[in-house]
């Protein structure tokens, strides 16, 4: 029953928006996922300028525009490839364009391209290292921020080849 409930969580965006809105550096910040795909494909997010997320110049502080943004890749893959697959950050970069001065949005999206590509690399056994990219827009389409994320994917062991193990 229990674990029946878990995989019901964990598997439908109703259960898992509110969680994510509910953590605590996204509360801080003021970020809110605003929509989720069913199949965890896509997710849009945004962050109004407040307190809680204003810099010295009177605009969004950098590490809450890159808090927006941090999870999504990884959790979007995580939930589409399963549990055959290790998902890790391995590396980050934000290219900040102009000041963020007012709400601020961002689109991450996971493409039948990138899923394909990752798993027909993974098969191997070897590590995969995939960079995805998004950008942090104002309301008008300024671009405040380019976002890019390099995922570390790999078969677990119990999964790969024998000759990779």
């Amino acid at each position: 029953m229990l674990k029946a409930l878990k995989k019901k969580i964990t598997n439908n965006p109703k259960f898992i928006v509110p969680l994510f809105n509910l953590y605590r550096p996204f509360r801080g910040a003021g970020i809110k996922i605003t929509e989720m795909a069913p199949d965890f494909r896509r997710v849009k997010v945004q962050m109004p300028l407040s307190r809680g997320n204003k810099n010295i110049m009177g605009t969004h502080f950098g590490g809450s525009l890159y808090a927006m943004s941090d999870p999504f890749f990884m959790f979007m893959l995580m939930q589409n490839l399963g549990k055959r697959y290790h998902v890790w950050d391995q590396d980050a970069y934000i290219e900040f364009k102009k000041p963020g001065d007012g709400t601020v949005y961002g689109d991450f999206q996971l493409t039948d391209t990138d899923l394909d590509l990752i798993k027909n690399q993974a098969a191997t056994g070897e590590k995969v290292l995939h960079t995805f990219e998004t950008q942090i827009q104002k309301s008008d389409g300024t671009v405040v921020a380019n976002v890019r994320k390099l995922l570390y994917i790999r078969l677990k062991k119990e999964f790969r080849p024998s000759s990779t193990q």
